[in-house]
């Protein structure tokens, strides 16, 4: 994650108590959003993950400078339940709708501000009350019966007599991307996303994104959104990368990824309606889960039904000097591991309170996720840096998906025009579900 250096700037005093004082509904929400983006940005002094993005006004920043060690007591855990307050005092009569969940949406940000100053300061949550307070939701459990059942399909399907971790790591690396094939491989899929979004959004015409290969990295992808429709993605190559996760990563870190919602988010709420708490991306926020949902819903959605694998075996098999005679196989299998990936969350959940250890949380990921030793570590090590953020790829997904499939059948409109209104308007975990 890129880490935002800022020095504390001078405490900024909240001039109002109550809202309603003279001003509009509107100002004052707008003087609450400032509040808020001027105080994530102190938050990030202390934690370089906290701030994800940022591209409002320049001289909100606090000067620039090292990571500060510790937060001061009280001080920041003060303004952020002011700014709760505040938003609990504000007249909502006569609010439009959107106007409405631009409300709902700010104050759970907020929540979640509050409860990750608490963890910064020590305080601890287990993994479901943690994922309650910072994504609002609680992702579902699944016991390992159900897994093993995955599993054992799986088994069926490998050829080979050895253990099912052994036979799927032998099946499996004759998908991997040779690493001179790699730039162009993740190019072309790209680009083909990029073509896909376009001709069923809107893209701001000079959105564009660079794209960079890093190591020593706990995931294996990042979108580092620079505001004006600009990102920088970076891929992992730590570890070996196998050829569907071209598609995967190109849809996910760009389009109709992260690239695209944060781009959508800054034309239609930042630029048009100047709502400038969107300007700022706390990473542990209910903003994620919609970010990390709608970016896995987006392979879908750019790549729906046998699309993806027909792409795969006619244009990246053959970049890659992969074989494609058992494409259709390696498709189906990694469909059932798609679906083993909430075990990833069962491993995240013991560990994190304290149930099981690191090495029995790899364990887990081995067997479950089908990982080799060292992919499984480095897992444990997202883990560790953050924590209860793992729901957000699976159960996320199911929520935005759910969303969809749902808007379709009661409004019968197009899947894309759910999906850009998705992007482009406030929306959590819980108004999902509405």
């Amino acid at each position: 994650m890129e880490s935002l250096k800022f020095l504390i700037a001078p405490f900024i005093v909240l001039v109002f108590t109550c809202c309603g004082c003279g001003d509009s509904k509107q100002d004052s929400l707008d003087s609450i959003a400032e509040e808020y983006v001027k105080l994530v940005l102190e938050i990030g002094q202390y934690d370089g993950d906290f701030v994800d993005a940022y591209y409002g006004p320049e001289e909100w920043k606090p000067a620039a400078g090292d990571p500060l060690d510790s937060i001061p007591p009280g001080e920041l855990t003060n303004r952020v339940v002011q700014l709760i307050d505040n938003l609990d005092n504000l007249d909502r009569e006569g609010l439009s709708d959107l106007e409405g969940a631009r409300l709902r949406m700010l104050g759970k940000q907020c929540t979640a501000v509050l409860t990750k100053l608490k963890m910064l300061r020590g305080e601890t949550y287990s993994f479901d009350q943690e994922a309650m307070l910072l994504y609002d939701t609680k992702a579902p459990s699944n016991d390992t019966m159900h897994f093993n059942k995955l599993l054992a399909i799986l088994n069926d399907m490998l050829p080979g007599k050895e253990s099912l971790p052994e036979k799927y790591r032998e099946f499996s690396a004759q998908f991997i991307i040779p690493p001179d094939k790699l730039d162009q491989v993740f190019q072309t899929a790209i680009m083909e996303a990029r073509e896909r979004c376009k001709k069923n959004l809107y893209l701001p015409a000079n959105e564009n994104f660079r794209l960079e290969y890093v190591t020593d990295k706990s995931w294996s992808g990042y979108n580092y959104y620079q505001g004006n429709s600009q990102s920088l993605i970076q891929i992992n190559t730590d570890l070996p990368i196998y050829i569907e996760r071209a598609i995967d990563l190109a849809c996910h870190e760009g389009y109709p990824g992260h690239h695209v919602f944060n781009a959508l988010i800054e034309k239609n709420l930042v630029q048009d309606k100047n709502w400038l708490e969107f300007s700022i991306y706390p990473l542990f926020s209910p903003q994620s889960l919609i970010a990390e949902g709608s970016a896995n819903y987006g392979i879908e959605m750019a790549f729906p039904g046998k699309q993806k694998v027909a792409f795969e075996k006619e244009v990246l098999y053959p970049l890659a000097g992969i074989d494609t005679s058992l494409a259709n196989l390696y498709d189906s299998i990694q469909q059932i591991r798609a679906a083993l990936n909430y075990a990833g969350n069962e491993a995240a959940r013991a560990y994190l309170d304290g149930n099981i250890s690191r090495e029995e949380a790899a364990s887990m990921l081995e067997k479950y996720l089908l990982y080799e030793p060292e992919r499984a570590l480095q897992r444990t090590h997202f883990i560790d840096q953050y924590r209860s953020y793992v729901i957000n790829y699976n159960w996320g997904k199911d929520l935005v998906a759910d969303y969809v499939e749902n808007a379709i059948k009661h409004t019968k409109s197009d899947r894309w025009i759910i999906f850009e209104d998705l992007l482009s308007t406030p929306h959590t975990a819980s108004s999902l579900s509405n």
